[in-house]
């Protein structure tokens, strides 16, 4: 499968970063976090686990002049195959379901808690997510009342449906497959535009290759979990520098 994907423009920097995995069986799974409102599912704790970490972390975000985008190939499985089976066995609706069924709620809490007021997007894609993800960064950047973009992306394990999904793309097994329904990983990035105090630049040359590897998956978040990782070796080379 080919799809044209949308390229960067300018070079974008890395801020900070995070990743987090649930379930998955990995020596560095986390505890869930507790969330407010948010219930039985991972995708919305662990979307903000990783987007609170790089809010928090110097220079951080937040504020006015922070933007948001948040890509999914499929939401928020769990919470949508829980409400389904409650529809489908006639057992009474709840809104509390409903309402976190939708990534944006999960952006709406992280507007609060740390009073972005900047755009929110919530996408959905059959590229690769790091691609679109700093394409939208770069197109948001362009207006000068924004310094910075949070991306991140989650994945859930996902059941029956999950699996019907990635048969009917005919593109092999989902990256969690073999994973319980509610095992996810997510990663995210706060970008900023080039400069100094910058250690990651992100450069389009340097982009991934969708159509091999893992990101040839649709919607694979991988390419933001290596970008992550790039970061995160060179700040460790960075604070090693400063204190030789």
């Amino acid at each position: 499968m080919t799809t044209d994907k949308p390229v960067p423009r300018t070079h974008l920097g890395v801020l900070a970063s995070a990743t987090a995995t649930y379930g998955t069986g990995h020596p560095d799974d986390i505890a869930l976090p507790r969330l407010p409102g948010f219930v039985e599912s991972a995708f919305s704790p662990l979307a903000y686990e990783v987007a609170g970490r790089c809010l928090a972390e110097p220079p951080g975000g937040g504020g006015p002049r922070t933007a948001v985008a948040l890509a999914a190939l499929l939401g928020d499985t769990t919470t949508a195959d829980l409400a389904s089976s409650r529809m489908v066995a006639g057992r009474v609706h709840n809104p509390l379901l409903f309402m976190q069924a939708t990534p944006n709620s999960v952006l709406g809490h992280l507007s609060r808690e740390f009073g972005i007021t900047g755009q929110m997007f919530s996408l959905s894609t059959l590229d690769d997510a790091l691609t679109e993800l700093l394409a939208m960064a770069d197109l948001l950047l362009e207006d000068p009342e924004l310094d910075r973009v949070l991306v991140l992306g989650v994945e859930l394990g996902g059941g029956e449906r999950t699996a019907a999904v990635y048969r009917e793309l005919a593109v092999g097994e989902h990256p969690l497959a073999g994973r319980p329904a509610n095992a996810g990983r997510a990663a995210a990035l706060l970008l900023t535009r080039p400069g100094a105090g910058v250690p990651v630049p992100v450069r389009a040359d340097e982009m991934p290759d969708s159509a091999t590897g893992p990101a040839a998956c649709p919607g694979s978040i991988q390419g933001l979990f290596d970008l992550a990782a790039t970061h995160s070796e060179a700040r460790k080379e960075a604070r090693t520098h400063a204190h030789q």
